[in-house]
């Protein structure tokens, strides 16, 4: 192409030079070939210029503009007008869509987004984890053959998304999920999950919290209520009477032992930390005189040993630690068969944080605990063995007690135990600094 615009140039030079020569020789024959000439060689100027032009759309980059005049150059200069605005435009978009997925991998919840037939387009990293997903291999793929839950399924489908669905996550059946499904644009769909376990763990607790208190006072109301009807309807000799008011006062007593836990619970739970302006608390003297306890429960039936470093103190209140090592003591007691062994220690020991500490440990050679029951062991009324707790007096919330004492005191509660092997109870205390 550039040979030939060469030369149809040369080509109308030499008619040029031809039309003057002609001019000179022959009049105005001469000035049309002139004419002829000139024109040829703007029409070659012309091609030149149009084919930087046409050479420069192939690539249409700012880098590489055509050196050209007159309406080509009022043309180039109008098309890198507007190549740098697409350009600017393409970069506000890819900034927008790159601000946007990095917005929504910072999110709590995960965002996976649909096409018109509920293929993934997108998805980011918490419902990547949440369902089971991978990007790189699972874009383009239908959600619903990948998340194979019946329940997920259906909600997809009946496109009723109003309330969220609540599942297990495909991935653990221990997580639980929150999936909400929004409908944008043409038909796209934006699915929402959310890890609600600890929400649901929650409900459930206050479910069974409330079944549990009404459980515990319904049982001693009955049996009140059988008594006071007894009384009243029934003569009774005085002997009766006064049994049967015995047992109307144990009822009684323990009703009281439980609304008085249930408000020390509800105390602890909403105090600060007793570190933060509390008294002096001598933990040896406290672990001498819950050994003292604790044989004095078990009335000689068990052997009791004690070994407390002396002169460990710590910072909080007394009250509230002595009633976490009495639980813990009374508890060894309560488990453990006649005959058998309890060891109370008392030492000086330093936490994960290498902070001094105090180990208050009470091993027994009791029943034990199963595995799956100790980390639900500080839970409110939850029991391994409910007859064997209210034949022993508990009321359910000894543990619960134990564990929100210790956190107050920015301690540590450790349980150790295998069935009929015994258990081992650890309490971890910060010791005053000196």
């Amino acid at each position: 192409m550039t040979s030939i615009i060469f030369r149809l140039i040369w080509i109308g030079i030499v008619f040029a030079l031809a039309a003057i020569a002609g001019q000179m020789l022959y009049g105005d024959q001469g000035a049309v070939a002139f004419a002829i000439g000139m024109a040829l060689i703007n029409y070659a100027w012309q091609a030149r210029s149009a084919r930087k032009v046409y050479d420069w759309l192939d690539e249409f980059t700012a880098d590489n503009i055509p050196r050209v005049s007159g309406y080509w150059d009022d043309l180039t200069a109008r098309l890198f007008r507007y190549l740098r605005l697409h350009q600017r435009q393409q970069h506000a978009l890819t900034s927008a869509l790159v601000s946007f997925r990095t917005a929504a991998q910072a999110l709590p919840d995960g965002v996976v987004t649909l096409d018109s037939k509920g293929h993934i387009a997108w998805c980011n990293a918490n419902a990547q984890d949440h369902l089971g997903l991978k990007l790189s291999t699972d874009i383009g793929q239908p959600l619903i053959n990948l998340v194979r839950n019946p329940s997920f399924s259906k909600y997809l489908n009946d496109q009723n998304w109003e309330q969220p669905l609540v599942m297990s996550s495909p991935r653990s059946r221990s997580k639980i999920l929150s999936i909400q499904l929004v409908s944008y644009g043409d038909n796209q769909m934006l699915v929402l999950s959310r890890d609600v376990t600890k929400v649901e763990k929650l409900e459930r607790m206050r479910r069974d919290f409330i079944a549990n208190v009404s459980h515990e006072l319904k049982t001693p109301l009955t049996v009140l209520s059988g008594f006071l009807e007894t009384i009243r309807d029934l003569p009774l000799s005085p002997e009766q009477q006064t049994e049967y008011l015995g047992l109307m006062y144990t009822q009684a007593n323990r009703m009281q032992n439980l609304v008085e836990d249930l408000l020390a619970l509800s105390a602890l739970e909403s105090a600060p930390l007793a570190t933060e302006n509390g008294e002096r608390v001598d933990l040896s003297a406290i672990a001498v005189r819950t050994a003292e306890d604790g044989r004095q429960v078990s009335g000689g039936k068990h052997q009791i040993t004690a070994e407390v470093e002396p002169g460990l103190v710590a910072m909080g209140n007394f009250n509230e630690v002595l009633s976490a090592f009495s639980n813990v003591v009374t508890n060894a007691v309560r488990y453990t068969p006649e005959n058998g062994q309890i060891d109370i220690r008392l030492f000086r020991s330093e936490n994960d944080m290498g902070r001094a500490c105090a180990s208050f440990v009470v091993k027994d050679t009791g029943i034990g605990i199963s595995p799956e029951h100790i980390p639900r062991l500080t839970e409110r009324f939850y029991r391994v063995d409910r007859s064997r707790s209210r034949e022993s007096g508990g009321t359910g919330l000894g543990l619960a007690i134990v564990k929100h004492v210790v956190q107050r005191h920015d301690g540590q509660l450790d349980i150790q135990s295998k069935p009929n092997q015994g258990s081992t109870f650890t309490i971890q205390i910060p010791l005053k600094s000196a």
